[in-house]
């Protein structure tokens, strides 16, 4: 059965209701989706940090830290102290092999799970060196960097691509998709060989987040 990881980034007001409604409902994870308006245009980075800091006062559900960020290095920083589950950074972010090494020894430094993510256009194998070093790899299924976006459908074979490599490998790796993730679409996405789906407004948008989060994963038995 899939995970769902829910993304705050929609999220306009009562948010620690919010959240609370979504440990009620049984979300896996809370999604906190961080952009620093240079690596992609929207600036989210004081929003994130006071969900985060909510999150820890209402709420025992892991964190899933996602950076959309270009100093990666200053922003694992700032989330060490909220001890999440896992923080993944883009590899498109990253300057060269090193700077990735680097920020995957931080991490496991830290106790922290490591994910790498990668944009629709990027190879899946540029990062497949990485893998027996790291815990997940985040597909994103839209452009990252705004919510409410179509799902690209052709990434879901970069998915199927992936889960083959990792089988192939014997690796423990989780694969993990963004982007434009719902009711309609989330058993395709599921069967592509997804672990966790990313989902914001597909919830946060119904008025029963409990059915919601039921339904969604009654969809990928």
């Amino acid at each position: 059965m899939v995970e769902i990881s829910t993304s705050l980034l929609s999220v306009e007001k009562d948010s620690v209701k919010v959240i609370y409604n979504l440990e009620v409902a049984h979300t896996d994870y809370y999604h906190i989706d961080v952009m620093d308006g240079k690596f992609v245009e929207a600036n989210t980075s004081k929003k994130m940090l006071e969900f985060t800091n909510e999150v820890k006062q209402v709420s025992n559900i892991p964190i899933d830290v996602h950076l959309m960020v270009e100093d990666i290095d200053s922003y694992i920083e700032e989330y060490i102290p909220f001890a999440p589950d896992r923080i993944t950074f883009h590899y498109e972010a990253c300057k060269n092999r090193e700077d990735v090494l680097k920020h995957i020894q931080k991490l496991k430094d830290n106790g922290i799970k490591t994910g790498i993510s990668i944009k629709p256009s990027t190879d899946i194998e540029e990062i497949y060196e990485f893998l027996p070093l790291i815990h997940m790899v985040l597909v994103m299924t839209v452009e990252p960097g705004k919510g409410g976006q179509p799902l690209i459908e052709a990434k879901l074979d970069t998915i199927k691509k992936l889960r083959k490599h990792i089988k192939e490998n014997d690796l423990e790796v989780d694969i993990e998709a963004d982007g434009g993730i719902n009711m309609g679409n989330i058993q395709k996405v599921y069967e592509s060989g997804v672990d966790i789906a990313v989902v914001g407004t597909g919830i946060l948008k119904t008025e029963n987040y409990k059915e919601t989060i039921k339904i969604l994963k009654q969809k990928c038995n």
